[in-house]
């Protein structure tokens, strides 16, 4: 890969950086389609963080910014334009500057989501889903669902007050969908979420009661530590559908490149051309 005057630089801040596999992923794609743009990580610990956002983008040549761990949360209060995704989660995940001069902020964990299931041919619009989970990740596919036109979203939360208060903010910026606070109940649902880390760990409990999903019951998974998860097992034996939590995270990349316009592709052109199988895991916690 060349760098010279004209390279663009997509800064990938977080701290630590020792596990980042973005420029093993980014960068050979770059160089493929003869874009003079490079990933480059920067370890910021959380203290110098603010002043470092904006200084970053007083460089010309700064296309955009990917943001992880410990910073998703905190850069929220340094955007000045955010997405209904950072309202609704209260995280961000990449960042752009507008021409104007101003910082744009979005979140694509629920967009990675959704493009899988979209990419299995699930329909989103006029669909029941429900959610289990309301933190960062459940709050970003809550959302992601909503901008895709889902018309009956139940949110579920072990805190029913987390719950309650996702629900508000997916009715105030989602008017359309009727997105209310509910047990974990997948009996009418054509899709049903875990956004919970139950299934993370041996002997875990079951994040719903799988003997009310429907045959045909779209059934999606975030937690990665194994690509078959006991919900999705048993959703199997059910005659229901499923995606793995992998699948969230690499469809997340064509969104981040068209975010920061630049041409997109898929994301098994882009795991091809790394060479290498990244760590689901790994990619997880570097927020890819």
């Amino acid at each position: 890969m060349r760098i010279d005057g004209l390279t663009e630089l997509i800064v990938h801040v977080g701290f630590p950086t020792h596990t980042f596999r973005s420029p093993l992923i980014y960068n050979p794609y770059f160089e493929s389609i003869g874009a003079n743009v490079v990933v480059v990580p920067m370890a910021c610990r959380p203290e110098p963080y603010p002043v470092l956002l904006r200084s970053v983008f007083a460089l010309d040549n700064v296309r955009g910014a990917l943001i992880t761990m410990p910073h998703k949360v905190r850069t929220v209060e340094l955007l000045d334009v955010r997405s209904p995704a950072v309202e609704v989660a209260g995280a961000c995940n990449a960042v752009r500057r507008l021409p104007d001069g101003r910082l744009e902020g979005d979140l694509f964990d629920g967009e990675g989501f959704v493009r899988g299931l979209t990419r299995k041919g699930m329909v989103l619009s006029g669909a029941r889903a429900l959610v289990v989970g309301c933190g960062g990740v459940g709050s970003a596919i809550a959302a992601a669902l909503a901008a895709a036109g889902v018309a009956d979203l139940v949110v579920s939360d072990v805190v029913p007050a987390a719950a309650q208060r996702l629900a508000e903010r997916l009715r105030r910026h989602f008017p359309r969908t009727q997105a209310r606070p509910g047990p974990a109940d997948a009996i009418d649902r054509d899709l049903v979420v875990n956004a919970t880390p139950l299934g993370m760990h041996e002997g875990d409990p079951l994040p719903l009661d799988v003997s009310r999903l429907r045959p045909g019951t779209m059934v999606g998974d975030v937690v990665l530590h194994t690509d078959l998860t006991p919900l999705l097992r048993h959703a199997l034996a059910r005659g229901c559908r499923v995606q793995v939590g992998a699948d969230m995270l690499y469809e997340q990349i064509p969104a981040y490149l068209e975010f920061f316009g630049l041409p997109s592709t898929t994301p098994e052109h882009l795991r091809a051309l790394s060479g290498l199988e990244p760590s689901v895991a790994a990619m997880h916690e570097e927020g890819v």
